[in-house]
Protein backbone atom coordinates (compact mmCIF):
# COMPACT_ATOMS: atom_id res chain seq x y z
CA UNK A 1 0.00 0.00 0.00
CA UNK A 2 1.28 3.47 -0.83
CA UNK A 3 0.01 7.03 -1.20
CA UNK A 4 -0.86 6.45 -4.86
CA UNK A 5 -3.50 3.80 -4.13
CA UNK A 6 -4.62 4.94 -0.68
CA UNK A 7 -8.41 5.50 -0.70
CA UNK A 8 -9.51 9.11 0.03
CA UNK A 9 -11.36 8.19 3.23
CA UNK A 10 -8.22 6.53 4.63
CA UNK A 11 -6.28 9.75 5.18
CA UNK A 12 -5.81 8.94 8.86
CA UNK A 13 -5.04 5.26 8.40
CA UNK A 14 -1.62 3.63 8.27
CA UNK A 15 -0.75 0.45 6.36
CA UNK A 16 0.89 -2.09 8.68
CA UNK A 17 3.44 -4.50 7.27
CA UNK A 18 2.94 -8.09 8.42
CA UNK A 19 5.61 -9.65 10.62
CA UNK A 20 5.40 -12.86 8.58
CA UNK A 21 5.93 -12.25 4.87
CA UNK A 22 4.17 -13.86 1.93
CA UNK A 23 7.43 -15.66 1.11
CA UNK A 24 7.58 -16.99 4.67
CA UNK A 25 4.05 -18.33 4.34
CA UNK A 26 4.84 -19.90 0.97
CA UNK A 27 7.81 -21.65 2.57
CA UNK A 28 5.58 -22.91 5.38
CA UNK A 29 2.95 -24.28 2.98
CA UNK A 30 5.50 -25.51 0.47
CA UNK A 31 3.90 -23.60 -2.40
CA UNK A 32 2.88 -20.04 -3.33
CA UNK A 33 -0.66 -18.74 -3.37
CA UNK A 34 -2.68 -18.11 -6.50
CA UNK A 35 -6.27 -17.25 -7.44
CA UNK A 36 -8.10 -19.48 -9.89
CA UNK A 37 -11.18 -17.58 -11.08
CA UNK A 38 -13.76 -19.95 -12.59
CA UNK A 39 -16.31 -17.96 -14.59
CA UNK A 40 -19.17 -18.83 -16.92
CA UNK A 41 -22.94 -19.14 -17.10
CA UNK A 42 -24.98 -20.62 -14.29
CA UNK A 43 -24.88 -24.37 -14.79
CA UNK A 44 -21.58 -24.33 -16.69
CA UNK A 45 -19.80 -26.30 -13.97
CA UNK A 46 -17.86 -23.59 -12.13
CA UNK A 47 -18.55 -24.73 -8.58
CA UNK A 48 -18.30 -28.41 -9.50
CA UNK A 49 -14.88 -27.89 -11.05
CA UNK A 50 -13.60 -25.55 -8.34
CA UNK A 51 -14.43 -28.16 -5.71
CA UNK A 52 -13.05 -31.03 -7.77
CA UNK A 53 -9.76 -29.20 -8.28
CA UNK A 54 -9.67 -28.35 -4.58
CA UNK A 55 -10.09 -32.03 -3.68
CA UNK A 56 -7.34 -33.04 -6.11
CA UNK A 57 -4.97 -30.41 -4.72
CA UNK A 58 -5.77 -31.32 -1.12
CA UNK A 59 -4.83 -34.92 -1.91
CA UNK A 60 -1.43 -33.59 -2.99
CA UNK A 61 -0.95 -31.69 0.26
CA UNK A 62 -1.77 -28.29 -1.23
CA UNK A 63 -3.60 -25.73 0.93
CA UNK A 64 -6.80 -24.58 -0.78
CA UNK A 65 -9.98 -22.65 -0.17
CA UNK A 66 -13.09 -22.40 -2.37
CA UNK A 67 -14.90 -19.07 -2.66
CA UNK A 68 -18.35 -19.87 -4.03
CA UNK A 69 -20.60 -17.29 -5.67
CA UNK A 70 -23.69 -18.44 -3.78
CA UNK A 71 -22.00 -18.95 -0.42
CA UNK A 72 -20.55 -15.45 -0.14
CA UNK A 73 -24.05 -13.99 -0.54
CA UNK A 74 -25.06 -15.63 2.74
CA UNK A 75 -22.59 -13.44 4.65
CA UNK A 76 -19.96 -11.15 3.17
CA UNK A 77 -22.18 -10.00 0.29
CA UNK A 78 -25.62 -10.54 1.82
CA UNK A 79 -26.41 -6.86 1.31
CA UNK A 80 -25.95 -7.00 -2.47
CA UNK A 81 -28.49 -7.67 -5.18
CA UNK A 82 -27.99 -8.36 -8.87
CA UNK A 83 -27.90 -4.92 -10.47
CA UNK A 84 -24.82 -4.18 -12.57
CA UNK A 85 -23.42 -2.03 -9.75
CA UNK A 86 -24.01 -4.77 -7.16
CA UNK A 87 -22.46 -7.41 -9.41
CA UNK A 88 -19.37 -5.22 -9.70
CA UNK A 89 -19.18 -4.77 -5.93
CA UNK A 90 -19.74 -8.49 -5.41
CA UNK A 91 -16.74 -9.26 -7.60
CA UNK A 92 -14.61 -6.48 -6.10
CA UNK A 93 -15.12 -7.71 -2.54
CA UNK A 94 -14.40 -11.30 -3.44
CA UNK A 95 -11.38 -10.16 -5.44
CA UNK A 96 -9.99 -8.46 -2.35
CA UNK A 97 -10.62 -11.59 -0.26
CA UNK A 98 -8.96 -13.71 -2.95
CA UNK A 99 -5.92 -11.44 -2.87
CA UNK A 100 -5.64 -11.98 0.89
CA UNK A 101 -5.76 -15.74 0.41
CA UNK A 102 -3.07 -15.49 -2.26
CA UNK A 103 -0.85 -13.49 0.09
CA UNK A 104 -1.41 -16.20 2.69
CA UNK A 105 0.00 -18.75 0.20
CA UNK A 106 -3.36 -20.44 -0.30
CA UNK A 107 -4.53 -21.71 -3.67
CA UNK A 108 -7.98 -20.18 -3.69
CA UNK A 109 -10.60 -21.23 -6.20
CA UNK A 110 -13.32 -18.65 -6.88
CA UNK A 111 -16.46 -19.76 -8.72
CA UNK A 112 -18.41 -16.74 -9.96
CA UNK A 113 -20.54 -16.02 -13.02
CA UNK A 114 -18.85 -12.58 -13.20
CA UNK A 115 -20.63 -11.77 -16.49
CA UNK A 116 -18.90 -8.51 -17.36
CA UNK A 117 -15.39 -8.25 -18.78
CA UNK A 118 -14.69 -4.98 -16.96
CA UNK A 119 -15.52 -6.59 -13.61
CA UNK A 120 -13.20 -9.52 -14.29
CA UNK A 121 -10.42 -7.16 -15.33
CA UNK A 122 -10.89 -5.21 -12.10
CA UNK A 123 -10.37 -8.40 -10.11
CA UNK A 124 -7.32 -9.29 -12.21
CA UNK A 125 -5.84 -5.83 -11.57
CA UNK A 126 -5.78 -6.57 -7.82
CA UNK A 127 -3.18 -9.32 -8.36
CA UNK A 128 -2.17 -9.40 -12.04
CA UNK A 129 0.67 -11.89 -11.57
CA UNK A 130 -1.28 -14.39 -9.48
CA UNK A 131 -4.71 -14.32 -11.11
CA UNK A 132 -5.83 -17.09 -13.48
CA UNK A 133 -9.08 -16.64 -15.40
CA UNK A 134 -10.65 -20.02 -16.19
CA UNK A 135 -13.62 -19.81 -18.52
CA UNK A 136 -16.05 -22.69 -18.13
CA UNK A 137 -17.76 -22.84 -21.50
CA UNK A 138 -21.11 -24.53 -22.01
CA UNK A 139 -23.82 -23.52 -24.44
CA UNK A 140 -26.84 -21.78 -22.96
CA UNK A 141 -29.08 -24.66 -24.10
CA UNK A 142 -26.95 -27.14 -22.18
CA UNK A 143 -26.88 -24.95 -19.06
CA UNK A 144 -30.65 -24.67 -19.24
CA UNK A 145 -30.97 -28.42 -19.67
CA UNK A 146 -28.80 -28.98 -16.61
CA UNK A 147 -30.45 -26.19 -14.56
CA UNK A 148 -29.27 -27.74 -11.24
CA UNK A 149 -30.91 -25.03 -9.15
CA UNK A 150 -34.07 -24.53 -11.25
CA UNK A 151 -33.05 -20.92 -11.89
CA UNK A 152 -33.44 -20.90 -15.67
CA UNK A 153 -36.98 -22.21 -15.32
CA UNK A 154 -37.78 -19.40 -12.88
CA UNK A 155 -36.10 -16.81 -15.13
CA UNK A 156 -38.08 -17.98 -18.17
CA UNK A 157 -41.25 -17.73 -16.07
CA UNK A 158 -40.41 -14.15 -15.12
CA UNK A 159 -39.81 -15.01 -11.47
CA UNK A 160 -36.16 -13.89 -11.57
CA UNK A 161 -35.18 -10.60 -13.18
CA UNK A 162 -31.75 -9.73 -14.63
CA UNK A 163 -30.75 -13.37 -14.93
CA UNK A 164 -27.49 -13.83 -16.81
CA UNK A 165 -27.99 -15.48 -20.19
CA UNK A 166 -31.73 -14.77 -20.27
CA UNK A 167 -32.39 -11.07 -19.79
CA UNK A 168 -28.91 -9.95 -18.74
CA UNK A 169 -25.88 -10.45 -20.99
CA UNK A 170 -22.82 -12.59 -20.45
CA UNK A 171 -19.63 -11.19 -21.97
CA UNK A 172 -17.53 -14.18 -23.04
CA UNK A 173 -13.85 -13.84 -22.04
CA UNK A 174 -11.78 -13.05 -25.12
CA UNK A 175 -8.43 -14.25 -23.76
CA UNK A 176 -8.92 -16.42 -20.68
CA UNK A 177 -5.86 -18.11 -19.22
CA UNK A 178 -7.66 -21.42 -19.64
CA UNK A 179 -10.84 -22.36 -21.51
CA UNK A 180 -12.62 -25.51 -20.42
CA UNK A 181 -15.38 -26.92 -22.63
CA UNK A 182 -17.50 -28.40 -19.89
CA UNK A 183 -20.09 -29.55 -22.38
CA UNK A 184 -17.60 -31.90 -24.03
CA UNK A 185 -14.79 -32.53 -21.57
CA UNK A 186 -15.23 -34.72 -18.52
CA UNK A 187 -14.73 -33.35 -15.02
CA UNK A 188 -11.60 -35.47 -14.72
CA UNK A 189 -10.17 -34.07 -17.96
CA UNK A 190 -10.91 -30.49 -16.90
CA UNK A 191 -9.30 -31.04 -13.50
CA UNK A 192 -6.22 -32.50 -15.18
CA UNK A 193 -5.90 -29.42 -17.38
CA UNK A 194 -6.11 -27.08 -14.39
CA UNK A 195 -3.47 -29.08 -12.52
CA UNK A 196 -1.23 -29.00 -15.61
CA UNK A 197 -1.54 -25.22 -15.67
CA UNK A 198 -0.52 -25.00 -12.01
CA UNK A 199 2.48 -27.23 -12.68
CA UNK A 200 3.48 -25.07 -15.65
CA UNK A 201 3.30 -21.97 -13.47
CA UNK A 202 5.43 -23.54 -10.76
CA UNK A 203 2.67 -23.47 -8.15
CA UNK A 204 2.64 -27.24 -7.59
CA UNK A 205 5.19 -29.95 -8.41
CA UNK A 206 4.70 -32.23 -11.41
Amino acid sequence: MNAANKPPHAANLTWHTAGVSTDDLAALHGHPGITLWFCGLSGSGKSTLANAVSVALHARGISTFVLDGDNVRFGLNSDLGFSDADRLENNRRVGEVARLFTKAAIVNLAAFISPFAADRELVRSLQPDTFVEIYCHADLALCEARDPKGLYKKARAGEIAQFTGIDSPYEVPENPDLRLDTGRESIEACVARVLALLVARGVIPA
